[in-house]
């Protein structure tokens, strides 16, 4: 039996960045407070908008709102598609899932908009099934999300997270689910080694997976 590999989205198989950071400026613009600068504008790719804002001077009793500005810059404005696929990703997907191995999503972005963009890149059917966050905020760090999915389809015991931040490492160990984080990503490169192991290019990651190598690592 083949593993259930579970892979994040945005850093992961896409490169989100450009649309996500355009976003989340527009929302500190109408929210009337300073931006980050453009590295800490990258921490907003992975982890929930609502663990972010308030991290850098959002009011908690503004979240909402700050939420809603960036929705409309990233749906109505069409940010969500200021988006690519990173190389080699629709290659490994392809022999990962001839290979037998069942393939699924996790990802804090809402689960109608991780569908919409895995249609537009032709991903989507690679997948069994994309899992994300609810628009209401009650289903959205990435723990809540794996928990969601595991309890739509059912825990083989053989499950691995890939996925580029802290927020996938640490959302997979707290269900005990093992993680291989990618370099390519979003993530901070010291936090990485909070993964059972690192994949640095596509080929790695596939060797990784092959082997089985993140079994072999105990926390």
């Amino acid at each position: 039996m083949k593993d259930a590999v579970l892979f994040d989205l945005d850093g992961t198989l896409t490169d989100s960045g450009e649309g996500i950071m355009k976003s989340v400026k527009y929302a500190f613009e109408q929210m009337k407070v300073p931006a980050p600068d453009e590295e800490h504008l990258r921490l907003f790719v992975g982890p929930p908008l609502a663990v972010t804002f308030p991290q850098f001077g959002i009011p908690a009793d503004q979240i909402d709102e700050a939420i809603r500005q960036y929705r409309i810059d990233y749906n109505e404005h069409g940010s969500k598609f200021l988006n690519q696929v990173y190389p080699g990703i629709p290659e490994l997907l392809s022999e990962l899932q001839n290979e037998g191995y069942q393939l699924y999503v996790a990802t804090s972005k809402p689960e109608v908009l991780a569908k919409e963009i895995m249609d537009r890149f032709d991903l989507s059917r690679y997948f069994i099934r994309i899992a994300g966050a609810s628009l209401d905020h009650s289903r959205e760090s990435k723990t809540d999300v794996l928990r969601y999915l595991l309890q739509q389809t059912g825990s083989s015991g053989r499950e691995v997270m890939v996925g580029d931040t802290l927020s996938d490492i640490r959302g997979a160990h707290a269900i005990d689910i093992p993680c291989i984080a990618v370099s390519w990503g979003y993530g901070a490169e010291e936090t990485l080694g909070e993964a059972e192991r690192i994949a640095r290019t596509m080929e790695e990651l596939k060797n990784l997976l092959e082997t089985r190598a993140w079994a072999r690592v105990s926390r």
